[in-house]
Formats: C-alpha cells, sequence, structure tokens
C-alpha cells in the first residue's frame, strides 16, 4: 500500500501571515494569502496558493461571520487543481448560502465497492473532474434553514495508468442532480465552533443515464467544558445513504480530511456509510492548541449485511495554530491511522466538523 503523506511549509506562512493580517485587511473583510509547497508520490512536486477570506459585512449580533476559499495547485506532472468554497450568511441570516467549484486533473486510486476491497486491487487512474454544488437556503426561524441546491459532477477523459481497468463501472460519467435541504445551525462560529449544534437533513435526486438518490444526515454537537472554557468537546454522527446505480464517484465513501481521517478519500465505498466521531479540544498558550480525536465508521451494502468486515476505526492527533485572533480561525495540522495500515497526514483550515 503506498503512503500518500502531503509535505508543506504551510505552517511557516502562517506564522509569517498572521502577523501581517492588518496590511491585507480591512473592518469588514480579511484576506489571509498562504503559498503552499509539498510532494506526493501521485502528483510529485506541488506548488500553490491558498487565499482564506473572512467577511463579517453586517457587523451586527444575529448575522455570524461568513468564509471563502480559493485554492490553485500546479505539479510537476503537470496536473492542475482549482476551487473555491463558500459558506455566506446575508443580513440577519433571511437567507444562507454555501458552495463548492471544482477543477482538477489529477491522478487517484481506485480499489472497488465493498467493505473488504484490497490494498493489491488497487488501479491508478486519471480523470478531468469538474464539480459544482450550490445551496440557497432561506430561514424560518431563528438558526433553522430550508432551501434547495444543485450537484453537477463530471469524471472525464478517464485513462488508466498501465491501460487495464478491471473494474467495469470506473468509466467516464456526469451527473446533474437536485437537492432539498433542511438545516438547523446554531453552531457560534462556522470553522472553529465551541458551543452549539448542527444538523443538515438533505435528499438529492439524480440522474448520469439511470436515476439514483442520495440521503445524507450530519448531526454535530459542541460543549464548552464548565471546569475549563478552553477545552470543547465535539461530537459527529454522518449518515449517508445511496439509492439506484450511482456513478463510481458517488457511492458513499470514508476518508480525506473531513470524513473519517486515517483512510485515503475513497479507498472504501459501498451504498450506505455511517460513521461516529469525537473530537477534543484545548487551547494551549499563545496561538497553539492540541486536539485528539477518533471513532468508528461502517461502510456497508446493506443493513442485514453488516458484520466485522464493515467496521472501519480511526484515531489521531492534531497541532491547532490560531491564525486570526478575531474570528477564532484555525489552521488544523492532524495525523490520524485507520485500519490495515491505513493512515493520512492533513494541513488545512478550520475543524473537520
Amino acid at each position: 500500500m503506498k503512503r500518500n503523506y502531503f509535505f508543506s511549509i504551510l505552517l511557516f506562512f502562517c506564522f509569517t501571515s498572521s502577523f501581517a493580517q492588518d496590511s491585507l485587511s480591512t473592518k469588514k473583510i480579511k484576506i489571509l494569502p498562504v503559498p503552499t509547497f509539498g510532494y506526493s508520490p501521485e502528483t510529485k512536486t506541488y506548488v500553490g496558493a491558498v487565499a482564506l477570506f473572512t467577511l463579517n459585512l453586517y457587523q451586527d449580533q444575529l448575522t455570524r461571520t461568513s468564509n471563502a476559499k480559493i485554492e490553485f495547485g500546479y505539479t510537476w506532472n503537470k496536473q492542475i487543481i482549482v476551487e473555491t468554497q463558500w459558506n455566506y450568511f446575508f443580513r440577519d441570516e433571511a437567507w444562507f448560502t454555501r458552495g463548492w467549484i471544482h477543477f482538477s486533473k489529477y491522478p487517484d486510486l481506485y480499489y472497488g465497492i465493498g467493505s473488504d476491497t484490497q490494498a493489491n486491487g488497487e488501479i491508478k487512474f486519471e480523470s478531468n473532474r469538474t464539480i459544482i454544488d450550490i445551496d440557497a437556503l432561506k430561514k424560518i426561524k431563528t438558526n433553522v434553514f430550508a432551501g434547495a441546491g444543485i450537484r453537477y459532477y463530471s469524471y472525464g477523459k478517464m485513462s488508466y495508468f498501465e491501460n487495464v481497468n478491471p473494474y467495469p463501472e470506473l468509466e467516464s460519467s456526469t451527473s446533474i442532480g437536485l437537492k432539498v435541504i433542511f438545516l438547523k445551525d446554531s453552531r457560534n462560529n462556522i470553522l472553529n465552533p465551541t458551543t452549539g449544534t448542527y444538523l443538515d437533513l438533505n435528499n438529492s435526486y439524480n440522474i448520469d443515464g439511470s436515476f439514483y438518490s442520495k440521503l445524507g444526515i450530519d448531526w454535530r454537537k459542541y460543549f464548552t467544558l464548565k471546569y475549563n472554557r478552553n477545552h470543547v468537546l465535539a461530537g459527529r454522527v454522518y449518515s449517508n445513504f445511496t439509492f439506484g446505480e450511482p456513478p463510481f464517484y458517488d457511492y458513499s465513501l470514508i476518508g480525506g480530511d473531513k470524513f473519517v481521517r486515517g483512510y485515503l478519500y475513497g479507498r472504501f465505498r459501498d451504498y450506505h456509510f455511517s460513521t461516529l466521531q469525537l473530537e477534543y479540544r484545548m487551547k494551549l498558550f499563545w496561538r497553539f492548541g492540541l486536539a485528539g480525536f477518533g471513532g468508528m465508521s461502517m461502510v456497508y451494502h446493506e443493513i442485514d449485511q453488516i458484520d466485522q468486515q464493515t467496521f472501519k476505526p480511526n484515531a489521531g492527533l492534531g497541532l491547532r495554530f490560531l491564525v486570526d485572533k478575531t474570528e477564532n480561525t484555525n489552521l488544523r495540522i492532524d495525523y490520524a491511522i485507520g485500519s490495515n495500515g491505513q493512515d493520512g497526514f492533513y494541513i488545512t483550515f478550520g475543524e473537520a466538523f
């Protein structure tokens, strides 16, 4: 099994950038630019830049701070990654929009479908990926929203590094979908919450030549401990259920820096996925903090097929560096381990949940 570490001098630039924010910010908008440099076996040398925006345009107690991210990356293998993400509250939070627009030409590893796929069954492939995922929600009461969204996923110009593809589902595909969404969000901060509740119920209806649907349930709770206000306990219960026959990229899958750290993103995928994750966060001194996290996940085809093989544990430790005291925005550096020799190293802004 190949290890895929992403080494970076990101932390160094965040140290220097955090002291230079005043020159790049106004009273309502802050911009934190961060050059990046890295290496992984798939991409070789990687260079790029990330700009993190925090937006407090209305400056009232009823409207939380919004955020956005723009990222560009280029590798020695002539691969590119361009994406933007945002969470934006309108005045008095009467409306809320969030989104992700992504384009990449990027190599990846595929292991097939199921919770018991083998490491020696991997195939390396490349594709041009375009993702547009945008939601618009209206407030129906304090901290409660309802709305709709659109999904456009395209994996095109597929190529296989060994010119062999043993998986018939691993082929070019485009899917278009519509979402209906119910959201309750009382978190005090989007990127680094310390109190509040988050509940996201969404159902998408998608077409990629055949019809399939996806149901997502995301519940999170945050507790600031009474004995020490610098300690936070966060919990997440997340499930994603897929019905019908989706393209290979739209099965329920685990891994990455958001969902079950410690596994390669997409290492295991099947129709359904459920996870329980807990994280304990504490401030240490100056701008530094620590976090310990772990949980148990399941990747399964049907409920009655759940067995020992479907369970995927993970655990890890992380370092936090506060890059914006006003908005309480952290740089997150995590290392996590999973089962069967899986592990992962992550550097990003904001908490995983």
